[in-house]
């Protein structure tokens, strides 16, 4: 890596096609990236769609640890590319997709520009990103909002469950 490697995190989500290949697939393509090592993978675990109608299939979540010397929208731009390559379509919000790949946290980074907010603005309401998250990184805390373990209760509510 040429410049200095920044620990960074990514979700994986998807509810179409075969989520477990995608999920190989991805973690892949990352470790591909120039100046990029996948250094950790969570378990994967299956949860219900939020804010959709109940039409759509459960998702297979996990989250992904990457060393990266990459630039925050360097890397956010590679994350698309991936989503892209493996048959995302951006047709409408919400809708159901064969891959899903959000930048949870970059360092202790904070940014705020039209495309990129870190970190997540929604990963401490979600037990699908904080669940897997907390396996890999336990002492991570997210800038401005805290500890992921003390997070954790906050989401207690919402059922997901570990299938590999």
């Amino acid at each position: 890596m040429s410049a200095a490697p920044v620990r960074a995190y990514v979700a994986f989500g998807a509810n179409l096609g075969d989520p477990l290949a995608m999920l190989e697939y991805a973690v892949q393509a990352l470790d591909a990236l120039p100046d990029t090592r996948v250094v950790a993978r969570s378990s994967c675990y299956r949860s219900a769609p939020q804010g959709v109608p109940d039409t759509q299939p459960d998702y297979v979540n996990a989250v992904l640890a990457l060393d990266t010397a990459l630039a925050p929208q360097a890397l956010l731009d590679a994350l698309l590319a991936i989503e892209a390559a493996g048959g995302r379509q951006r047709e409408k919000p919400l809708a159901a997709r064969p891959i899903d790949l959000d930048l949870l946290l970059y360092g202790d980074a904070t940014l705020a520009t039209p495309t990129l907010t870190l970190p997540h603005p929604r990963l401490h309401q979600r037990a699908f990103v904080l669940v897997p998250l907390a396996e890999i990184a336990p002492d991570a805390v997210v800038p401005g909002i805290g500890a992921v373990t003390a997070m954790l209760e906050k989401v207690r509510d919402q059922h997901i469950a570990r299938i590999a």
